[in-house]
């Protein structure tokens, strides 16, 4: 398969501590693509390193064949990679359309300052309502953002993140702070996206990294230990002795 992503000796560090360590990983095209590790293994720390919001202290990231290391977030989004928050980031006092108009017109280069127009331009509206179909929230397009429920919140987030139809979704615990119904949920929205969109996806629900990713890399103090299927995963003797003592059972 082909690799869209790919990072190269990729570290962080802030002051004393080693947030990522030489990290190698490869997303293929079409895949969705886990990243799992105990708390404060670096998974939050990579993910802001390739969306461009985080400058890595060595190594190399490239997508679609291209060097981005040097790539603000904003140049990065109009290549077509996106991503969404471990904390829900949405404008709560907005209508869920409002909301994805904005995004569509953040993607396309448009100042927020100009937020008005989103709620007349139908170059903004349209895109907007096929990302909230998208996630199945199309018949709450009028509400306001605030009153959704948590699942329909993280929902809308990720369809904030398609507003510019992007190659590859990074998606920072997509099912955090979810009910078991809204995690299933979640899981099969993720399952429906991956026909248009690589993801790579960083998740504690072992339930949902195993019902969605086709590969799993595993992280432990800021370094990748092992990547491979979900049972070459599951298998692998050092993954389990990372996990040993952590409440994940893989």
């Amino acid at each position: 398969m082909t690799a869209l992503l790919v990072t190269e000796h990729l570290s962080k560090q802030f002051g004393g501590v080693i947030a990522t360590d030489d990290v190698g990983l490869s997303v293929n095209d079409g895949e969705i693509h886990a990243v799992i590790g105990p708390n404060g293994a670096g998974k939050t720390t990579l993910i802001a390193q390739l969306a461009g919001e985080l400058a890595p202290d060595a190594g190399t990231i490239r997508f679609d064949g291209r060097d981005v290391t040097g790539l603000p977030a904003h140049e990065r989004s109009r290549l077509g990679l996106a991503r969404s928050f471990q904390v829900t980031s949405i404008f709560r006092n907005f209508t869920v359309l409002d909301n994805v108009a904005l995004a569509v017109q953040a993607h396309s280069g448009s100042s927020f300052h100009f937020w008005r127009n989103a709620r007349r331009d139908p170059t903004l509206r349209e895109p907007a309502r096929a990302a909230l179909a998208a996630v199945g929230l199309a018949d709450r397009a009028e509400i306001v953002a605030g009153v959704l429920a948590h699942g329909e919140q993280r929902q809308l987030e990720i369809a904030m993140a398609l507003a510019g139809d992007p190659r590859l979704l990074l998606l920072d615990e997509p099912t955090a702070g979810m009910s078991p119904d809204e995690s299933q949920r979640m899981i099969h929205l993720l399952q429906t996206l991956k026909a248009r969109h690589t993801i790579l996806l960083v998740e504690h629900d072992m339930d949902a990294v195993f019902a969605l990713a086709d590969r799993i890399s595993v992280m432990v103090y800021g370094r990748l230990i092992a990547t491979g299927t979900p049972e070459e995963i599951r298998a692998n003797p050092e993954v389990r002795q990372a996990y040993l003592g952590e409440e994940v059972d893989v």
